[in-house]
């Protein structure tokens, strides 16, 4: 833990749709992640970590309050956070620490967050964001899944100018600080958007691994499809794969790759103006992403699904306190945040019961035999998807239908699903039992879907939304 008797700070950095493979210090061979190599070097990488869901709406709500998505009724990309129930940032504001959001977002915008300063912020688009998503059942068309094979290359985007304005506007804020020399506890939260698509990297990144074919791209991102019904019906809906062939694959993985370099790059001028600023030795650093991305495998490109390409994240914490050059198996999760920041900062909030726990407590080994909770509701999916991690096994529910089963110690890839296997049925009983002292995933299911069907009358029904323009992805504020 960090000295409580003297005020810490926290730096969280935080991605958007980062595959925790694409990474130096997390076995990738060749992309270059310098900075983030250099923090996981110095601090403690996890290497089970998870989002509480894989689409960006629900998970950064989950994410803002330490609560689970049940818990808190953000289903989707068209049900944002609207500042209740409190956030940690609102927590820590109250007891007297100032918490800084810079860069995305993703709430419904125009609320209190808690945040004493939010600075170039993107929200959902009108406060509603992506209403066709609320349409599970009976899907409508989706319209333009040819532009991430077609559009993907080297060249600027409007997120990559965006992510340098983020970093340029933390870096000012960090040297402004610093003058100030304020002795009142500070989050900075550095929210970033790439490598979220669309797959377009600046050149001089996409270079570095134009040298790199196919084969060697596609590394660790090459498992077949399965034949999982949900699955096969969500692969139908998200038919970005139909419109790569292999050159055009090429092509996606170098941009992406590169726009993880370019990330680190990012991440590094940050890092960079926290030492200059004179807060290295009392400010912790932590990292992750608010999801992953499938990146073809499985036929899959973007996140919505339980396979850890899509719903494992990067987390590596460094600073005070925390053991240098560590690696923790034990399954973690963005819930576990929430604790974390309030542990950096020393301020009090007995009062939060948070589910999470404090990564400075799980980088010094606590609680190794727990378990973690991702779920999803939202655009594709006819219905509900749990999956719970705990210790070795994977186990995958989803209402209506068969679950999943997967050995992460013996089968990382996920290649094998041991959920029809017979010498695997107390296993399975077992991740059941531990899945549904959580939560209820029938009535939560039913929950999700009522809830969405408020929203859908709330905007004049279906043909009124199916009117409106769909929304590939927020695009970044001017």
């Amino acid at each position: 833990m960090p000295d409580q008797t003297t005020p810490q700070n926290l730096l969280f950095l935080l991605s958007d749709e980062h595959n925790r493979k694409i990474a130096g210090c997390y076995g990738h061979p060749f992309v270059q992640t310098p900075n983030l190599d250099r923090l996981a070097a110095g601090g403690t990488k996890f290497t089970s970590a998870y989002c509480n869901s894989p689409i960006c709406v629900p998970s950064r709500a989950s994410l803002a309050t330490g609560r689970h998505v049940h818990d808190i009724g953000y289903w989707d990309n068209a049900i944002p956070y609207a500042g209740t129930p409190r956030s940690w940032h609102e927590v820590l504001r109250d007891q007297g620490a100032d918490v800084v959001s810079i860069g995305k977002l993703h709430f419904r915008g125009g609320d209190d967050y808690g945040f004493t300063e939010e600075l170039i912020p993107l929200h959902v688009v009108d406060g509603k964001g992506d209403l066709k998503g609320l349409f599970r059942k009976e899907l409508p068309a989706k319209v333009g899944t040819s532009d991430m094979a077609t559009g993907a290359g080297k060249g600027s985007s409007t997120y990559s100018e965006y992510d340098t304005r983020i970093a340029g506007v933390a870096c000012d804020w960090l040297r402004r600080r610093a003058a100030a020399d304020a002795a009142t506890p500070f989050v900075l939260f550095v929210s970033f958007v790439m490598p979220h698509f669309p797959l377009v990297a600046p050149e001089a990144y996409y270079n570095l691994y134009e040298k790199y074919g196919l084969e060697a791209l596609s590394q660790g991102l090459d498992a077949p499809a399965d034949n999982h019904p949900t699955l096969n019906r969500m692969r139908g809906y998200f038919d970005y794969d139909k419109y790569f062939n292999d050159e055009r694959k090429a092509i996606a993985l170098r941009a992406y790759f590169g726009m993880v370099t370019r990330l680190d790059a990012l991440i590094g001028e940050v890092l960079e103006a926290l030492e200059t600023s004179g807060f290295g030795d009392n400010t912790a650093v932590l990292y992750t992403s608010d999801h992953g991305d499938n990146l073809g495998s499985r036929g899959l490109w973007g996140k919505s699904v339980m396979y850890e390409d899509s719903v494992g994240v990067p987390m590596i914490l460094s600073g005070p306190g925390v053991p240098q050059g560590a690696t923790v198996d034990t399954p973690v999760s963005l819930l576990d945040v929430a604790p974390t920041a309030v542990a950096a900062t020393g301020v009090e909030a007995s009062a939060e019961a948070y589910p999470g726990r404090s990564l400075f407590d799980l980088a010094q080994g606590a609680d190794p035999g727990r378990a973690v909770l991702s779920q999803y509701h939202a655009s594709g999916s006819d219905t509900g998807q749990f999956m719970l991690r705990k210790g070795r096994w994977k186990y995958i529910a989803y209402v209506g239908t068969v679950p999943q089963l997967f050995d992460l110690v013996a089968d990382p890839d996920e290649r094998r699903d041991l959920a029809k296997d017979p010498a695997h049925a107390a296993i399975l009983a077992e991740m059941d039992g531990a899945l549904r002292a959580v939560c209820d995933p029938e009535e939560v299911n039913r929950r999700a879907f009522a809830d969405q069907q408020a929203v859908i009358d709330a905007n004049g029904g279906r043909a009124q939304i199916d009117a409106t323009v769909d929304i590939p992805f927020t695009p970044a504020p001017a």
